[in-house]
């Protein structure tokens, strides 16, 4: 399965998470700190990258500085049957890891365009 282009547009985080949900991504995922992985707390349940695909990706820019961004994958894993959402910020206490995980997620979706 492909990678999805965005076919749907939202102008706030919310929004975005709200129409992700009523469409099925209902699970959490985390980037755990030190770990290349997404953790969905609600079923213990620890991902690595080959075992989800990334759906669609959503970009927002702060609302006082730009320069904070947040950005929200929705992700799904056929093997574990769960879609879900992955949602980090961008900003001065954001963390190399993750900002490591992010890069690499975002690079691999664009690969599967």
């Amino acid at each position: 399965m492909e990678n999805k282009e965005n076919t749907f547009s939202y102008d706030t985080l919310s929004e975005a998470v709200n129409d992700l949900q009523k469409r099925g991504y209902t699970k959490d995922f985390l980037i755990p700190d030190g770990k290349e992985c997404i953790y969905c707390q609600d079923h213990s349940l620890e991902l690595s990258p080959d075992e989800f695909l990334i759906d669609e990706i959503y970009r927002f820019e702060g609302m006082s500085d730009p320069a904070d961004e947040s950005i929200v994958f929705a992700i799904s894993s056929e093997k574990h049957e769960v879609k879900g959402l992955v949602i980090n910020s961008f900003g001065a206490d954001f963390g190399y890891r993750s900002s490591k995980l992010v890069e690499d997620l975002h690079r691999r979706a664009q690969n599967n365009n």
